[in-house]
């Protein structure tokens, strides 16, 4: 039953390494270095959507000081140009979506190793990377931390 066991759980380490290159590799991600240590590479695209929110907050965030401004200089006159309105200052804030627009795409390296325990009873991922290639291989591939039960929420579905 041990050594049956111990198979078991070799093809099952096996099994797993396949699965996240390919998991990585549908992610555009391809294999840089594939020594004990596996690590993937890809290229992160700028996103529509993220330079639109970026313009919003940069936005809210000017407006707000432009307030601080009015209100702390309320009789400020300056020569030449009168009193300030400080509230134009918001119409910089395209700029910050320009600015990520161009400097957008970013490279990206994951770093992935897996262990055995000594009796090959247990296995262990080690992964390096970004905070949100880790959260999206979290959720997409159901993995729990080392030491941790996962416990259904109350809206989740129970198998």
């Amino acid at each position: 039953l041990g050594n049956s066991h111990n198979q078991h759980q070799h093809q099952q380490q096996q099994s797993s390494t396949p699965t996240n290159q390919t998991d990585m590799k549908a992610n555009n991600y391809e294999v840089v270095d594939a020594g004990e240590t596996i690590t993937f590479r890809g290229v992160v695209q700028r996103s529509a959507s993220q330079a639109f929110f970026l313009v919003f907050c940069t936005a809210l965030g000017l407006l707000s000081l432009g307030l601080v401004l009015d209100i702390q200089f309320h009789d400020l006159v300056l020569p030449l140009l009168g009193k300030p309105n400080w509230f134009l200052l918001a119409l910089l804030s395209p700029y910050a979506g320009i600015y990520y627009w161009q400097s957008g795409d970013r490279v990206d390296d994951c770093s992935v190793k897996l262990s055995t325990n000594e009796g090959e009873t247990e296995n262990e991922i080690t992964v390096q990377g970004s905070e949100e290639e880790l959260e999206r291989m979290w959720r997409q591939l159901e993995w729990k931390e080392k030491g941790m039960v996962k416990i259904p929420g109350l809206l989740e579905q129970r198998s």
